[in-house]
C-alpha cells in the first residue's frame, strides 16, 4: 500500500495526514464522479457517454472547439 503519514498534535491526537499525490487524484476523482452520479440527469448522460460507440476525431474536435 502507498506511503499514509500521519501528523498528530502535542496529545497524540491525530490531527491530519499526507497522502501521495496519485492517491490524493483517485479521491478526488471518485468524489466527484459519485456527485454527479447523484443527479439522474447527469447519471444518465454519464453512461451514454460511457457507452457511446460513435466520435469525432481528436484533430476535428480540436478545431471546433478552436484549439
Amino acid at each position: 500500500m502507498e506511503q499514509i503519514q500521519y501528523i498528530s498534535d502535542e496529545n497524540n491526537n491525530v490531527t491530519g495526514v499526507i497522502v501521495p499525490i496519485d492517491l490524493w487524484q483517485e479521491l478526488q476523482s471518485e468524489k466527484e464522479t459519485a456527485y454527479l452520479l447523484k443527479s439522474e440527469t447527469m447519471k444518465k448522460r454519464l453512461l451514454e457517454a460511457k457507452n457511446r460507440k460513435k466520435g469525432i476525431p481528436f484533430d476535428e474536435a480540436c478545431k471546433k472547439l478552436g484549439v
